[in-house]
């Protein structure tokens, strides 16, 4: 039995939400929420009765309703915290898969939300309303529809995210999808599975027979972005670490720098996270995708709601419209602003690695 120690951890003092409280096992930081809300159909699958157990046994308030519905009362902020701190365990309904460009060829559907509080993160567009996490508890009629999907496409490979709408890692530990993901996908000849996080629990996946089928990608920045901004996440150093553990295991890995705050002040930060990047894991064939700052007025309007003292740079004055794949539109760097960034970029991981390395720099 793994001991879970009780940790605190402070937000930032310009944050509405200033204390919460997690647990560590490790290095690793492991979501356990306030409150689980159980969708009763849920109960009819393997997981959801052996999660049903584990919550039971940490004796965390479980509420039990017909849906998944979920009603947080308060002003914006306080929706937030209850949110975050709320786990959803449902059924998802076998309606079509969304598609997942640049990142795959469709999303796959595990889990929603993320226990994180990064005040820039896009969910804020797409799930301003609804920022509590959720589990699907009929993972393997999930898995099944994947299948159809990869027998669709045949012969060519079918690409799966995980992560799209999510961080699934920190709930890992008593979920379980991502582990059980990584072994459906093994046994598929024309699968692929990939997902990226934030967070550090990967010694479950260290020994599993993934056969090359997964990609884990860790997002990274640098510390001054993720001490500013990103909240309730795991540190740089302990994401290198695990990097570093999945390569080690054979895993394609890949890195996110996303994302990037490009000034002048910022530059020297960046050359300095490359250069640790490459120093540590130069020898190892992983990818990189590079996103710059970019977001949408819902977005925007959602993080003023709940940090409203923000200083994430959202000044429109310093920044081009732009409709996006999704038909909304979102404000980016201007096109000059753009190709210094690239530039940099760039130059600063050919030093280290193969540009066939770089996915994308957008």
């Amino acid at each position: 039995m793994v001991k879970l120690e009780k940790t605190a951890i402070k937000i930032t003092e310009s944050a509405p939400l200033t204390l919460f409280c997690l647990y560590s096992k490790g290095d690793a930081i492991m979501f356990i929420p306030k409150l689980i809300v159980f969708e009763e159909k849920a109960l009819n699958y393997p997981k959801g009765k052996a999660l049903q157990k584990f919550f039971e046994e940490k004796s965390i308030p479980i509420h039990y309703q017909k849906t998944t519905r979920v009603t947080l009362k308060g002003d914006a902020p306080t929706k937030y915290q209850q949110g975050k701190n709320t786990l959803v365990i449902g059924v998802r309904k076998m309606s079509e898969f969304q598609t997942c460009k640049p990142s795959a060829h469709y999303q796959l559907p595990l889990v929603s939300g993320c226990m994180g509080m990064c005040e820039y993160c896009y969910l804020n567009t797409q799930m301003g309303k609804r920022p509590y996490i959720k589990i699907y508890a009929n993972s393997e009629e999930i898995f099944a529809k994947a299948d159809e999907y990869i027998e669709a496409r045949l012969p060519e490979i079918t690409i799966f995210e995980g992560a799209a709408t999510s961080d699934p890692l920190a709930l890992e530990p008593y979920t379980h999808v991502i582990e059980d993901a990584i072994l459906h996908f093994a046994k598929t000849k024309q699968g692929r599975f990939r997902f990226v996080s934030k967070y550090t629990d990967v010694d479950s996946l260290l020994t599993l027979e993934h056969n090359s089928h997964t990609e884990i990608r860790l997002s990274l920045n640098i510390e001054s972005i993720i001490k500013a901004y990103e909240h309730r996440t795991s540190s740089l150093n302990k994401r290198l670490a695990a990097l570093k553990q999945l390569a080690e295991s054979g895993y394609p890995t890949g890195i996110i720098i996303a994302p990037v705050f490009w000034n002048k002040e910022n530059k020297p930060e960046y050359k300095a996270l490359i250069e640790q990047i490459g120093n540590l894991l130069g020898n190892y064939p992983i990818t990189f995708e590079i996103i710059s700052h970019r977001y949408t007025t819902a977005a925007k309007n959602n993080i003023l709601e709940i940090f409203p003292d923000t200083l994430l740079p959202m000044d429109e004055n310093d920044r081009t419209f732009k409709f996006g794949q999704f038909g909304y539109g979102k404000y980016v760097y201007p096109k000059e602003t753009l190709a210094e960034y690239k530039e940099f970029f760039s130059q600063e991981l050919s030093k280290y690695f193969d540009e066939k390395q770089i996915l994308y720099i957008i």
